[in-house]
């Protein structure tokens, strides 16, 4: 039993990796799932979507792989972490089709119990700051909007969880219902220095406490499944949310370490050890692992709008057909044009999370045409990474005293010119591993932990492996004549807010 289940819930698809004992892929197996989108900046999914391409995936890894229950040590899970399920504890069978992370339906909730005064009190306890990003209000929403929901939940007969606690549920036949440290810190209704659900957060968001999963490390036993879907139990033993499941994926066990994902959007989170910063700048302060009890925390930026960026150019804009195309395409940019493109499509991320600002392009040429195009939407990834990076060094100094690299995951880093362009603009070293699938791997991780297959974090870190190192090469003058053009760009999108409406 030395091969180790990995189960990646994402938001547009699910995806299954067997990982053996010296972490090389034995199988990969991915399905997409439909996304609903009933009301402007309203996005949703069906949960029986997610729960039968996640069982159907491990099915067809486990058959990839030549594979059988018996051969398998342990299943660890990672997901999209503030998308909420609500369902019937009895049945098993949601209430609602469950509200996505991007969904942005409860502004108006977070606006009223910001102008309640309510936010230092939600932001102290949870690291968080009140968002419709966030789990809580989207629960609050359901018990709200389903017909006698709330009563329900106050009799005990409705459960909530993520993503993850929804398929313990699904995978243990109704035994299990828990979730772990870090996908528990994502929902605006746990206090992230007692480890505990906060009766006074439950008050606050109008959450039944009766609802909520017990808490455990990442890395433990959770259940086992039930024995009809895979030919025998398994156990699991691993779970994360994906950002934390990355940033262990990645071995950034230390203080200071950094990784940044790039999918839709990029997260980037900092490593600070067993002390939670309280950030200054509009970061989040998150927990990034938890095992053996002991919490580990995280300084955490979002920025919305990464790999969309190009999405937009391929299917918005079709100047290309396919997004390898970007970089090459960049490249024949014209070097006297200085083109800006801010993409606040759907507002912008952290630190200025402004949720009422749009997209803008700035410094628009009659010779402006696709390379320049090509070449601001990859360079705004970079920029905005620059962002979150001066804003983690302002908030946590220690981390300017070393000289940080940034290690990178996700679909984006196969472009070399974006990782040059990123090496140059933070003035730092960026880390590209030979496996990136860094997501799934920290799931693995955590459950092979638990069964004995892997080692502790520190020994696990030697098998990270490094395919490139991008190395910073852009003089000093003309990085900050760059950063001063974003900057500017930034503000005059900023300046453009008009309020929801």
């Amino acid at each position: 039993m030395s091969f180790v289940l990995a189960i990646d819930q994402g938001t547009t698809s699910s995806r299954a990796i067997v990982f053996r004992k010296d972490i090389s892929i034995a199988a990969v197996a991915q399905q997409e799932f439909p996304q609903h989108f009933p009301a402007s900046g309203w996005v949703e999914h069906e949960p029986e979507d997610i729960w039968t391409s996640t069982v159907m995936t491990c099915r067809d890894a486990l058959e990839k792989a030549g594979l059988k229950a018996k051969d398998i040590a342990a299943i660890g899970i990672t997901n999209q972490r503030e998308t909420t399920v609500v369902w019937d504890r009895a049945t098993g069978k949601a209430i609602h089709r469950a509200i996505v992370w991007q969904d942005r339906r409860t502004a108006d909730v977070c606006a009223k119990l910001k102008s309640e005064g309510h936010e230092p009190t939600i932001s102290k306890k949870t690291g968080l700051i009140v968002d419709p990003y966030f789990s809580g209000t989207k629960v609050a929403w359901i018990l709200d909007h389903v017909p006698g929901a709330r009563q329900r939940a106050e009799r005990g007969e409705l459960v909530f969880g993520t993503v993850d606690c929804y398929l313990m549920w699904r995978l243990t036949g109704g035994k299990a219902h828990v979730t772990d440290a870090t996908n528990a810190s994502r929902t605006l209704l746990f206090n992230i220095h007692s480890g505990e659900w906060d009766d006074e957060l439950l008050k606050i968001i109008r959450v039944p406490r009766s609802m909520l999963p017990e808490v455990k490390d990442s890395s433990a036993r959770f259940g086992e499944t039930d024995p009809a879907l895979f030919g025998g139990p398994i156990v699991i033993s691993g779970i994360a949310g994906d950002q934390q499941a990355a940033t262990i994926g990645q071995a950034c066990f230390e203080p200071g370490m950094i990784k940044s994902t790039y999918g839709t959007g990029c997260f980037a989170l900092l490593n600070t050890g067993t002390t939670p910063v309280a950030s200054k700048n509009k970061l989040l302060t998150t927990i990034a692992y938890q095992l053996d009890g002991k919490r580990t925390y995280a300084l955490e930026g979002s920025i919305f709008v990464a790999g969309s960026a190009v999405q937009w150019l391929r299917d918005g804009l079709g100047i290309i057909k396919q997004a390898s195309e970007t970089g090459p395409l960049a490249d024949k940019s014209d070097s006297m044009q200085s083109v800006y493109l801010v993409p606040a499509f759907v507002g912008m991320g952290a630190p200025y999370w402004n949720p009422n600002v749009r997209g803008a392009l700035f410094g628009l040429t009659r010779n402006t045409g696709p390379a320049e195009l090509a070449h601001a939407a990859l360079e705004s990834v970079c920029y905005q990474t620059y962002d979150l990076w001066a804003a983690m060094r302002a908030d946590w100094p220690e981390s300017s005293a070393a000289k940080t690299v940034l290690r990178v995951d996700g679909g984006m880093t196969a472009s070399d010119w974006t990782m040059q362009r990123l090496a140059d603009l933070l003035d730092a070293p960026v880390d590209r591993p030979s496996i990136l699938e860094t997501t799934a791997l920290g799931a693995a991780y955590l459950a092979g932990l638990h069964a004995g297959v892997y080692p502790e974090p520190k020994k696990f870190a030697d098998n990270w492996r490094l395919e490139h190192r991008f190395k910073p090469a852009m003089s000093a003058a003309t990085r900050e004549r760059k950063l001063k053009g974003w900057a500017r760009a930034v503000k005059g999108v900023l300046a453009s807010d008009e309020g929801e409406g």
